[in-house]
């Protein structure tokens, strides 16, 4: 299905982009709990269509079965692809432990301050190429923007996600801490 792989990829750069902040031997200076992370996309300059409108015209079950599937890992999108909310848990963010090592991507920071992280990543499935910055007004709030530049059918792309975070409190309540996609070829664990 179209809409759902559109979604997985949007989550999967979402968790990436927010895994960059947190990988490191040092722990992101932000605080564990609930985050609501509110992100825009562009396209090669265009303003990408909004998943959360695809994602409200699949199938009844399909988007059930899709908002229970990012729910275990640790995303309520209950408020929209474009507005949701992550639980980090302490551990997390000092070991982590939670980013995504699909794509076999590699990552290099060239600034790494209490209020300012930049790198670049490599990734080999699918091949992209990012540039990321990440902005921490303070240990509640934070502003992520990644540029990735890809191939799609054989024609260059260049995607620019910008991402706000805020912190909602230290109480994840329902929602699961976040765990990394499954890699790819293997079945997710319950």
């Amino acid at each position: 299905m179209k809409t759902k792989s559109l979604i997985r990829w949007r989550v999967l750069g979402l968790v990436a982009a927010c895994a960059a902040v947190a990988h490191a031997q040092t722990a992101p200076p932000i605080k564990p709990g609930l985050w609501q992370v509110t992100s825009e996309r562009t396209i090669d300059g265009q303003k990408a269509p909004d998943m959360s409108q695809q994602m409200a015209n699949m199938p009844p079950e399909a988007r059930k079965q899709m908002e229970a599937m990012m729910k275990q890992r640790g995303m309520d999108i209950s408020g929209g692809v474009n507005n949701m909310k992550l639980c980090m848990t302490r551990e997390q963010l000092d070991e982590g432990r939670w980013r995504s090592d699909e794509g076999g991507c590699k990552t290099d920071f060239s600034t790494r301050t209490a209020t300012q992280w930049k790198w670049r990543s490599v990734c080999t499935q699918p091949p992209s190429e990012s540039e990321g910055e990440a902005n921490i007004a303070s240990p509640e709030r934070y502003t992520v923007k990644v540029t990735t530049t890809s191939q799609r059918k054989g024609e260059p792309r260049n995607t620019q996600m910008t991402m706000n975070a805020k912190w909602l409190g230290a109480d994840c309540g329902d929602v699961k801490p976040l765990a990394p996609p499954p890699k790819q070829g293997k079945p997710a664990k319950p």
